[in-house]
């Protein structure tokens, strides 16, 4: 009679058991590369003065 009193609770147990999850932490078979592909462009804008502006449309032959 024990025994017929035992057997759900370990089969209960049991099924606890075989349904925890399992974690698994493994590094990648292949190297981690990283892209580098970067196209940078700049534009740079200059302000000048009216007077300098002038100057430098008068005398073309300083640049």
């Amino acid at each position: 009679m024990r025994t017929l009193k035992a057997v759900p609770g370990m089969l209960m147990a049991t099924l606890l058991v075989a349904c925890t999850p399992r974690i698994e932490v493994a590094a990648p078979k292949e190297p981690i590369t990283i892209n580098m592909n970067v196209k940078i462009e700049h534009e740079i804008h200059i302000k000048v003065d009216k007077d300098v502006e002038t100057l430098l449309k008068s005398r073309s032959d300083l640049f």
